[in-house]
Parts: structure tokens; sequence; C-alpha cells
């Protein structure tokens, strides 16, 4: 093969490697969603743990709720219709924002480790997450935000 066919076979491999990356990016279904704040609540509706999958009914196992008053992120878990846990996404050891894996939240600073209830289950941290109270009102969870 000479080097004009080889960079040019390159360059395709590169760029079509790119493309499917974004494809399948945009076929995941996001969990983080936009929260409405009104008085000392953040509202999201129910549909924000429906999946985009129409074969089979099934729901998100959580979210995550940004909004631009907020510090930090909520982590809603879902566990059945009634049945929520609204975590607040701050390390207890240092403070440092929680990344969601599955059924835990993880700091990536020093690797604490808490389950989808809040409860600390890998140290250094040794205080358990701030959790929220969340109530359901007309196809709305309503998840306060008083301290």
């Amino acid at each position: 093969m000479d080097r004009k066919k080889f960079i040019k076979q390159c360059g395709f491999a590169c760029i079509s490697g790119t493309v499917m990356a974004s494809l399948l990016e945009s076929c995941a279904a996001s969990k983080t969603i936009p929260g409405n704040i009104v008085q000392d609540y953040i509202t999201i509706p129910f549909s924000a743990f429906d999946t985009k999958n129409t074969q089979k009914s099934a729901a998100k196992k959580y979210v995550v709720i940004q909004n631009d008053a907020l510090q930090y992120p909520i982590c809603v878990f879902r566990f059945s219709d009634n049945d929520y846990s609204a975590l607040w996404m701050q390390c207890t050891h240092q403070g440092t924002e929680l990344q969601v894996f599955g059924d835990k939240l993880q700091c990536p600073a020093h690797g604490s480790e808490f389950d989808n209830r809040g409860n600390v289950s890998n140290g250094p941290a040794a205080k358990h997450l701030r959790t929220l109270p969340v109530t359901i009102d007309n196809n709305q969870i309503k998840i306060s935000l008083a301290k």
C-alpha cells in the first residue's frame, strides 16, 4: 500500500469513528433533566423517568436534576411508582460533586461511595448524604429544598 492510500484510509477510519460515537451518544437516553423551582420545592414530571424504548415498558432507575439556582445537582432514584429517594450530590467528606454509577453515587476526589438511599457504603466519608423529602402531587414529583 502506498503512502497516499494509507493516509486516505486512516482519514476515513477516523471520520467513521467520530460519526459512530456521536450516533451512539445520541441514542442514549439522557438522565440529566432541568427542574423547576417553585417556592421551596423543585419539581419534575413523572414522565422524566420514562424511557424512549417503545418495545418494552420500563422506567429509568434515576434522573439527575440540574438548576442554575442550585450549587449541586439532585439525584432522584425511583424504586416504585410511590417510592423515590432524592439525594443532594455533594460528598460529605470534602464537598466534591458526586457522580452516579448505576445504583450508587461515587466521589471522584477520594472514592467515597453512597448507596441509592444516601448511606455511606465506602469511606473516607463518614456521614450519609443529605436526603430531601419527596412528595407526589398531580403527576409531579416535588422535592423539598427547605433545610
